[in-house]
């Protein structure tokens, strides 16, 4: 099994009103994003096109998340920044992100994973499979799906 890694960063804001606390408050980071893919080398010699991969990620983060908000479905800014037409990508209204409640670092990583899911589904690339996804929202805190 070979894996590679892909990395991303991206400028969003997000906020956490049903933990209390400082994150209550609506605030940005610089996030980072490292997307572990492994599988058999194919008979080009690679696991996967890193070209097609970055640019499925780096595109859909672009899309999405980067320069905007992230906030949970409930949460009682979603009216006022949909009305005012900023980005906001709303956790826990559809794929990717169903079943995702809020934008904790947790579920941020857990969201991007499933997007690396379905660009391996898209690609048609078999045998690859996420591996591990590391997301840092400042440079002392990070979480991280494993599969």
């Amino acid at each position: 099994m070979n894996q590679v890694t892909v990395r991303h960063n991206f400028e969003t804001a997000h906020r956490l009103p049903h933990l209390g606390g400082k994150c209550q408050n609506l605030h940005g980071h610089s996030w980072w994003v490292e997307v572990t893919v492994a599988g058999d080398l194919n008979d080009q010699g690679i696991v996967v096109d890193f070209g097609a991969l970055k640019r499925h990620l780096r595109e859909w983060i672009d899309t999405h998340l980067d320069h905007g908000a992230m906030l949970g479905d409930l949460d009682p800014l979603v009216p006022a920044l949909e009305k005012d037409g900023g980005k906001l990508f709303r956790f826990g209204v559809a794929e990717p992100s169903k079943g995702l409640d809020w934008p904790t670092v947790e579920n941020v990583a857990e969201l991007l994973a499933r997007v690396t899911d379905d660009c391996i589904d898209a690609a048609g690339w078999r045998g690859v499979a996420v591996t591990r996804v590391r997301v840092t929202e400042t440079h002392v805190n990070a979480a991280e799906v494993v599969r």
